[in-house]
């Protein structure tokens, strides 16, 4: 059995570097172009008079600006002709950033796409115009401001068109004007939003800029200034200069932002019910000591209105990451060491707030403080949070601190240490603890098409007097025509960061792989065809000849349509060593050696339709028995100001583990979402999983009275009446914050 299963893990892994090899044979040809010599300029012109944000453009200012329309196609095809004319405006006056823009569209009213009016809403399911800034012209680094034709709003920090932060919020506005040809934009993004340095007398100021529009009908992409089709508008090596400004001198502004919150619970296990409320006070300030540096205070944390976490059946060996949701953690999270990584996260912010560890009931955080500053050399940042006692655990306090140096065009190497103190409860009977963390990390992009990437962490746990390393390298080359990468993820056994996450210990994975990308020129309807192969392969760290398991993912068909739909068909050849106790969702797996394929397909419909599809098949042997796991999706969207989606998630075990155990799981999900307007909205999701009989409701509706001022009204209800003693656990929670910028 061992030896047929390294025959064919030898025969699996020659045929995809052959099938690698002919992916860089066919891709000769590459149609990526360097940043020009000189780059583009662009003016904004100064208001005489009062701009009116209301989207219509129709003020004799924005007559007299600069037109700027030479946009270059990026999507479906690079270069050449495009479906949809673009025009954008650039106005300033002693607060304000002005831009607007006429998005030309030959159905007008009736060709537009937008899903939903949520904030941050997602980008490849609307039409959008987005424009993005960098002020300080570090080249490495932007924040993005978008919308649709509705208005609905999504800003976010890009670094080196790698690592995305999708939850900073700025204070900006914006609206739109739907008409019978197209859609106008229009923009005000206040000076005291965009951090910019302070010139000398006399010199005028230069921003990096880019506009771009996706018109989702067609999936046609075009940007301002050309950049290749393999990178996005958010690589500013090749943004053009904004020039014209007469700014404001930078200056302290403070931001605030109090709430006040009341929460009712009630809980009932078995014969026993308790139910409190309580009212809570705290908030947030955010100083902008200057251009380069933000202090952002928290005090009486609280984060009632996050999203929840949706249950997950895990059936393979590894830790599942749950993504943060609580903006105070979110906002410049892209600035710390693994940040872009979910495998070996040195600092991992859900740590923080939780009584012990990622599933315990959450703890209640007293306050903390975060610092950053950033020029175009180096980047510096600092993060404390104290966490309160609780009746299961002892007060924490967590601290990071973080540089990083820039050099060269886009390459930087940082440093990071990580604290946590656990203090002394003679309540508890637990004694003081502390846990250590030590990273160095970097980035180089050596071309615009190669980017490598490494990160080396050092653990120390004084609680066991351990020490542990992590780490991660990679590198892969992105052109118009292929991709080629690789991967190394390791954790050494004791590997122990307390502020952060690792996917498995004792573990080393490599993953190499690439795909070719193929753009059809006489098939209209096909975007692009990314036929190729990755392979996975794990050993220990503690002993590199002990093999835990490798896989092969095979896909020769993975197609994306003009239309936005998409479709795959993948196989997985696995080996497997299983030399631990591991009991997929219950069930023990024999200690043995393992060979098995399974095939997939997936596939979903043009998400920006009224109506949309998704779901994939997974089936094939499973160690020594069958599973066929099934997932479908239905969304419906009539008008953007409403849609209903189901998800439904079927698992079936057969013959399955040492007593060839037979297990069926649904995961069934409902949710909904409606919208008077980007400013009120109501959301609310149920869902019910058969494996544990848990069912979950979470309604959620919020108005913003006033630019980042929400009042929240937020239910959620878990219950489970399949245990011994049923449980139930409500909660209710009202709460209004106020943004006051100073």
């Amino acid at each position: 059995m061992l030896n047929l299963n390294t025959y064919s893990l030898r025969g699996y892994t020659l045929l995809t570097f052959f099938h690698l090899n002919a992916i860089l044979l066919i891709a000769q040809e590459d149609q990526n172009f360097p940043p020009p010599d000189e780059a583009p300029v662009v003016s904004a012109s100064k208001a005489v008079g009062p701009i009116k944000i209301d989207g219509k453009l129709d003020e004799a200012d924005w007559q007299n600006a600069e037109l700027i329309d030479e946009f270059f196609r990026m999507e479906p095809r690079q270069g050449g002709d495009y479906l949809y004319d673009t025009w954008v405006k650039l106005l300033f006056d002693e607060k304000n950033l002005y831009v607007g823009t006429f998005c030309k569209d030959s159905l007008g009213k009736k060709g537009i796409r937008v899903q939903d009016l949520r904030r941050d809403f997602a980008f490849g399911e609307n039409d959008i115009f987005f424009v993005q800034l960098d002020p300080q012209n570090l080249k490495q680094y932007c924040v993005s401001f978008q919308t649709t034709p509705y208005g609905n709003q999504r800003d976010m920090q890009a670094f080196n068109d790698q690592n995305y932060d999708n939850d900073w919020n700025a204070l900006w506005s914006v609206r739109t004007h739907r008409t019978d040809s197209g859609y106008y934009a229009e923009f005000a993004i206040p000076f005291k939003s965009i951090r910019y340095e302070e010139l000398p007398s006399g010199e005028s100021p230069t921003w990096g800029i880019t506009f771009s529009r996706l018109a989702r009908r067609d999936y046609e992409q075009t940007v301002f200034p050309a950049i290749p089709q393999s990178f996005s508008p958010y690589r500013m090596t090749y943004a053009a200069q904004l020039q014209g400004l007469e700014l404001p001198e930078p200056s302290a502004n403070v931001r605030i932002e109090p709430y006040l919150l009341y929460q009712y619970d009630n809980i009932e296990e078995g014969e026993t019910a308790m139910s409190d409320g309580e009212v809570k006070l705290g908030g947030d300030v955010k100083w902008a000591i200057n251009p380069r540096s933000v202090l952002d205070l928290t005090f009486n944390t609280d984060f009632a209105q996050a999203d929840v976490d949706r249950a997950v059946n895990n059936l393979e060996r590894f830790n599942i990451f749950f993504p943060e949701r609580r903006q105070f953690f979110l906002e410049n999270s892209g600035i710390w060491a693994g940040a872009n990584n979910s495998s070996v996260v040195p600092f991992f912010s859900r740590t923080i707030g939780l009584q012990g560890n990622f599933n315990a009931e959450p703890a209640r955080i007293d306050a903390g403080g975060r610092y950053t500053m950033r020029n175009e050399n180096r980047a510096i940042a600092g993060l404390y949070i104290r966490q309160a006692e609780t009746s299961n655990s002892p007060a924490a306090n967590f601290g990071v601190a973080r540089y990083q140096r820039n050099y060269g065009n886009e390459n930087n190497i940082g440093f990071m240490v990580t604290h946590r103190l656990d203090e002394q409860s003679n309540e508890l009977s637990i004694q003081q603890s502390n846990n250590t963390t030590v990273t160095v990390d970097g980035f180089i992009r050596p071309t615009n098409e190669w980017t490598v990437s490494y990160m080396v962490s050092g653990s120390r746990d004084n609680s066991n007097d351990t020490t542990g390393v992590a780490g991660r390298f990679f590198a892969g080359n992105s052109t118009n025509k292929y991709y080629l990468g690789w991967l190394t993820n390791f954790v050494s056994e004791d590997y122990n960061p307390d502020m952060g996450f690792v996917f498995q210990k004792n573990v080393i994975q490599h993953n190499p792989g690439g795909y070719y990308i193929w753009r059809p020129k006489n098939i209209p309807w096909i975007r692009r065809f990314d036929p190729g192969a990755f392979f996975n392969y794990y050993h220990d760290f503690s002993d590199p000849e002990k093999f835990q398991q490798a896989s092969i993912y095979l896909f020769p068909v993975y197609v994306f349509f003009t239309d936005g739909s998409f479709i795959q068909y993948a196989i997985f050849p696995t080996w497997q060593n299983i030399n631990f106790n591991f009991s997929p969702l219950g069930v023990p797996i024999a200690q043995d050696d393992y060979y098995y394929t399974r095939q997939q397909v997936n596939f979903n419909t043009d998400r920006s339709a009224k109506v949309s599809l998704s779901g994939s098949v997974n089936w094939g042997s499973f160690y020594n028995g069958k599973r066929t796991t099934v997932r479908g999706g239905l969304r419906i969207a009539p008008i953007p100001h409403a849609a209903l989606t189901v998800d439904y998630e079927y698992n079936d075990l057969n013959n399955l583990g040492e007593s060839r155990q037979d297990l069926d799981t649904h995961l069934t999900t409902i949710g909904s979402r409606f919208a008077l307007n980007p400013r009120v909205q109501l959301s609310a999701f149920y869902q019910y999983n058969t494996f544990d009989e848990q069912g979950r409701w979470n309604v959620r509706a919020s108005w913003e009275y006033q630019p980042l001022s929400f009042v929240y009204l937020v239910f959620n209800d878990t219950r489970n009446d399949g245990l011994e003693n049923p449980f139930l656990e409500q909660q209710f929670i009202g709460k209004i914050t106020f943004l006051k910028q100073f």
